[in-house]
């Protein structure tokens, strides 16, 4: 992409990152439990550099937009561990869910404050569990992904990366097309070694969970699906005073299924998916013990060491000090 185009992209100020932190890891907990007790979340952890996986997602919405337009979302349980990190947004962009309600949820309530911003806003997700060894080609593909939406408004664009292994852990996208940008041909997350497999032999790519939409479209994805559940969480977030949201929103949370984004929309809407395939860039899900491992191993492997983009943050727990305790047991 050029220059000029990323620069008109950039100017247009509708460009909004929404960084998701809100998980508990519970598959990591063999890693992230304290002596105590107590397991930190993963993106509060590190792998060994100066900031946490929260603080290198945040770095990553940077490459495509102001921090005035870097949206986070965090859970109120988990505020001993945020509300002291330096995060460099300013503290309204910090959407605080009452209780974990799934990735849908956690999704859906920064949209709508998003949108209740800036009807217009275009929108980077990125989940905060992700290590990448070259943030530059990354980087590119994502500044590309919100020129692609602008463009091509309707629908949601993944990003998806070169599948090493049949991983039942992760979600895989086969495309239409061997093009850079193509229609979604399957979409199935976590699916049996055998499936994985398959898809992979048929050109499937795993999916990265970071996607670039129109939060219009978004949006609509979410009414077909759970009209309800976005019907009062809209009415909250735009009507209700500020003063009562906190206690209205536990109560609708308190009330709500807990839905994955993957499996109840994105598996539901085919149709309406396009995948961009990412260049090599070290990519990995550090959701398990086995791929937190993995990817510490490759870090030492790497002469040049690892890569970060800041180098004041702070994280409340070395991962990869760990990995040598988790694999001797």
């Amino acid at each position: 992409m050029s220059q000029e185009r990323w620069d008109t992209h950039w100017d247009a100020g509708h460009n909004w990152a929404l960084v998701l932190a809100g998980g508990e890891g519970t598959r990591l907990q063999a890693l992230t439990r304290l002596a105590s007790g107590i397991a930190v979340p993963k993106q509060f952890c590190s792998l060994g550099h100066s900031g946490s996986l929260l603080h290198d997602a945040v770095a990553r919405a940077g490459l495509v937009t102001s921090p005035e337009r870097i949206t986070i979302a965090v859970s109120e349980h988990h505020r001993h561990w945020w509300q002291d990190l330096n995060l460099r947004v300013p503290s309204r962009n910090l959407i605080s869910q009452p209780s974990n309600r799934g990735t849908a949820q956690g999704i859906l309530l920064p949209l709508l404050h998003i949108l209740h911003r800036d009807p217009e806003a275009s929108i980077l997700v990125l989940p905060s569990d992700h290590y990448v060894s070259n943030e530059l080609v990354l980087g590119a593909s994502l500044r590309e992904a919100m020129a692609e939406i602008i463009e091509t408004p309707e629908g949601i664009l993944l990003l998806g990366m070169a599948a090493e292994e049949a991983d039942p852990e992760l979600g895989y996208i086969v495309a239409e097309g061997a093009g850079d940008v193509s229609a979604v041909r399957d979409f199935l997350e976590k699916p049996d070694v055998s499936t994985a497999r398959s898809l992979i032999a048929h050109g499937g790519m795993w999916n990265s969970f970071i996607f670039a939409a129109r939060g219009q479209s978004l949006l609509r994805r979410f009414e077909q699906t759970c009209p309800d559940l976005v019907g009062e969480m809209r009415h909250i977030v735009t009507s209700v005073p500020a003063s009562s949201q906190t206690s209205r929103l536990a109560d609708l949370y308190a009330r709500s299924p807990t839905i994955d984004f993957s499996r109840s929309i994105l598996q539901h809407s085919a149709s309406s998916l396009r995948v961009m395939r990412v260049p090599a860039c070290g990519w990995s899900d550090l959701g398990t013990p086995r791929r937190v491992t993995e990817t510490v191993r490759r870090m030492r492997s790497q002469a040049s060491g690892v890569a970060s983009l800041h180098s004041d943050a702070s994280a409340y727990l070395n991962l990869a000090g760990r990995t040598a305790m988790y694999a001797t047991g």
